[in-house]
C-alpha cells in the first residue's frame, strides 16, 4: 500500500513540475520519462509560451505539492552556497500557509493527548483557528484558574505526510547523486538529512516548548523582549499551551503609529535583541519573520513560534565577533586570521591570499553609503568568498545569517534609514572586552571550580604515580605520527652513542686511577708514555664520537 502511494505521489511531483515547466528538473532525476513524454502531449504545450523566471516557477510548484515540499524550499532559501542566487531570492518568499482543519478535529486530538474530555482541562476552547501553517493551528482559550491561553494542535496525519514526502525527498538525493554531475557539490544526502532533523523538530510542540521555556529564562525582566509562559501540565508532543500574548504585528506600521511606538527606537532594539541572543546567550530564535512578532503598546517585542531556533558556541561567538568588527574597521587581515583560527578553512590557508580576496569583495560595498550596506549580504559575501579557499559550511551560521536578514528586513522596513553598526559596534566591542577582560576570568573559573574541586583530591595520588614511573623507567611517551617516530628513534640512537663513549672513557679513566693508586712506583716511571698511551685512543675516541654523531641515523 505505502509502495502504491509512494508511486502515485511521484506521479503528482512529476505532473506538477511539467506543468510549471520545470522540465530541467525532471530531466535531471530521470523521473517517469515515457510518463514527462506523455506530459508534453496535451495541446497547451504546443504553443509558444513566454515563461517566467526559473526561481518563481519552482516556488509556485513547492506550493502546489504542499507544507512539506514548502518547508524544504524554505530550507533551501537559507542554503545560499548549494542555490543560485535567483532561485534563492524566490524561495525566500515562499509563504507556510495552508487552510485549517475543521475545529472538532482539534478538540478530539486535545482530548486524545490529555486522556480526559476537552472541558476537564479548559473553561472555554475556541474552535476557530487562528492562525494556520502547515504542521499546526492555534486556537484561544482560557484555563479554569482564568488565564487566557494560545493552544496549539499539531495537524492530523502530518507524521504520515512527513514520512512519505521525506522518503520521496531521500530518493530524489540518491537520483541526483546518480544522474546529475553537480550533485556531489551540492551533497543532496546531506541537505535532505538536515531537513529531516528540523522537521522533525518541529512536529514535536513539547520540543517547542521547550525552546520557549530558555529564551523567555534568557529575558526573564527584559523590557526589550517579551517571551510568552508554558503551561507544561497541559503541553505534550501533539499539543502545546502558551501565555496567549496582545500586541500590534510587527508589519503593520500605521498601527504602531498610531498608538505612539517610537519606530527609530524599536528598529535599533530589534537590532540589540538579535546580538544579544547571539552573542550573549548562544541561542536565538531563528524564524524571526513578520508573522511571528508582535509589538506592544509601550514598544516592547513579543515573540511566538519557537520552532526553530539557532545555537553559537563559545568559539563561535568569539571569531564571528572578530570578524563582524574586523568589517566595521575594515580590518581584512583579522577577518582572514580568525577564519583559519577557527578552522572554517583549512590550516594551510595562506592569510594573505584570503586577506586579499575579502578586500576585494568588500569594498565595493563600503563605497555605498553606510544606511544603504546590507549587513546581512555583507557576511553572506563573506562566506562566499571563503567557500573559494575550501571553507565548509557552518549550519549554525547560516541560520545566524538567515535571522540577520530577517531582522535587518524588518528594522528597515519599521524605519529605512536604519544603521545597523550603530548597534552592533558598541555591543560587539563591549562584549568583546568582557570577554577578555578580568570579569571573564574570573566568570571561567567560577564555571570550571566544581570540576576542580572534584579533581584536586585525586592529583596528589596521579603525582606520584606518574613520578614512580618515570623512577621505574615505565613511563613513555608515544608519537602521533611517523615523523615524530622518526625523531624518537633518532634522538634515541644518539643518546646511545653518546652514553658508550661517556661509559667507556669513565671505565678507561677509572681502571688507570686504579692502576696509579696500587703501582705508584710504575706510575712514576712510565708516567710519559702512560699519557702519550692514553691521549691516542682519547683523541680517536672523541673523534669517532664526533664522526658518528654527525652521521645521519636509518
Amino acid at each position: 500500500m505505502f509502495a502504491f502511494e509512494r508511486t502515485r505521489r511521484l506521479l503528482r511531483i512529476t505532473a506538477v513540475f511539467i506543468y510549471h515547466d520545470l522540465d530541467e528538473f525532471v530531466i535531471n532525476l530521470h523521473l517517469f520519462r515515457l510518463y514527462r513524454h506523455l506530459l508534453r502531449l496535451l495541446p497547451w504545450r504546443w504553443r509558444k509560451r513566454v515563461l517566467a523566471p526559473r526561481g518563481e516557477r519552482l516556488r509556485l510548484a513547492l506550493e502546489e505539492l504542499g507544507p512539506i515540499f514548502i518547508k524544504f524550499g524554505q530550507m533551501l532559501s537559507t542554503r545560499p552556497d548549494l542555490v543560485p542566487d535567483d532561485i534563492v531570492v524566490e524561495l525566500s518568499r515562499l509563504q507556510d500557509k495552508v487552510p485549517p482543519f475543521p475545529g472538532n478535529e482539534a478538540m478530539a486530538l486535545i482530548e486524545t493527548a490529555y486522556g480526559m474530555p476537552l472541558a476537564q482541562a479548559f473553561r472555554s476552547f475556541d474552535p476557530t483557528p487562528i492562525a494556520s501553517a502547515s504542521v499546526a493551528q492555534v486556537h484561544f482559550g482560557v484555563l479554569h484558574d482564568g488565564s487566557e491561553v494560545a493552544v496549539k494542535v499539531l495537524r492530523p496525519g502530518i507524521e504520515k505526510i512527513l514520512k512519505r514526502d521525506l522518503a520521496l525527498l531521500e530518493m530524489f538525493a540518491y537520483l541526483a547523486i546518480r544522474y546529475w554531475p553537480d550533485a556531489k557539490r551540492l551533497r543532496p544526502l546531506e541537505v535532505v538529512a538536515e531537513y529531516d532533523k528540523i522537521v522533525h523538530n518541529e512536529i514535536n510542540l513539547a520540543h517547542e516548548a521547550g525552546n520557549a521555556s530558555q529564551l523567555r529564562a534568557n529575558f526573564a525582566g527584559s523590557d526589550l523582549l517579551y517571551v510568552p509562559k508554558i503551561y507544561w501540565d497541559y503541553t505534550r508532543r501533539t499539543v502545546m499551551v502558551m501565555e496567549r500574548i496582545t500586541g500590534v504585528p510587527v508589519s503593520d506600521v500605521e498601527a504602531l503609529v498610531a498608538n505612539g511606538v517610537d519606530l527609530r527606537k524599536l528598529a535599533h532594539n530589534g537590532v540589540e535583541i538579535f546580538f544579544t541572543q547571539a552573542f550573549r546567550d548562544g541561542f536565538f530564535h531563528a524564524d524571526m519573520h513578520p508573522g511571528n512578532i508582535f509589538v506592544s503598546f509601550t514598544g516592547q517585542y513579543r515573540a511566538v513560534d519557537f520552532g526553530i531556533m539557532g545555537t553559537l558556541s563559545a568559539e563561535d561567538k568569539y571569531y564571528l565577533a572578530q570578524n563582524i568588527l574586523g568589517f566595521l574597521n575594515r580590518d581584512y587581515h583579522s577577518i582572514a586570521e580568525a577564519h583559519v583560527r577557527a578552522g572554517w578553512v583549512p590550516k594551510d590557508t595562506r592569510v594573505d591570499e584570503l586577506e586579499g580576496a575579502i578586500r576585494t569583495v568588500c569594498e565595493p560595498i563600503f563605497a555605498k553609503p553606510i544606511k544603504d550596506i546590507s549587513f546581512g549580504r555583507l557576511l553572506l559575501s563573506l562566506f562566499q568568498t571563503a567557500r573559494q579557499f575550501h571553507m565548509e559550511v557552518q549550519p549554525q551560521l547560516v541560520l545566524l545569517q538567515k535571522t540577520l536578514f530577517n531582522i535587518e528586513g524588518l528594522g528597515r522596513r519599521l524605519y529605512p534609514d536604519l544603521d545597523l553598526w550603530i548597534t552592533a559596534k558598541p555591543f560587539l566591542e563591549r562584549w568583546m572586552r568582557e570577554q577578555l577582560g578580568p570579569r571573564a576570568v574570573w566568570g571561567a573559573l567560577k564555571k570550571e571550580y566544581p570540576t576542580w574541586i572534584k579533581i584536586l583530591p585525586d592529583m596528589p595520588r596521579f603525582l606520584h604515580a606518574t613520578l614512580q614511573q618515570a623512577k621505574d623507567g615505565e613511563l613513555t611517551v608515544r608519537g602521533q605520527s611517523e615523523e615524530m617516530e622518526r625523531l624518537v628513534r633518532d634522538m634515541r640512537h644518539r643518546h646511545r652513542r653518546i652514553m658508550i663513549g661517556l661509559l667507556g672513557g669513565v671505565l678507561a679513566l677509572s681502571g688507570l686511577l686504579m692502576f696509579g693508586l696500587t703501582h705508584p712506583a710504575f706510575m712514576s716511571r712510565y708516567l710519559d708514555i702512560l699519557e702519550i698511551t692514553m691521549a691516542v685512543p682519547g683523541v680517536a675516541l672523541v673523534a669517532w664520537s664526533l664522526f658518528d654523531l654527525a652521521r645521519p641515523t636509518e
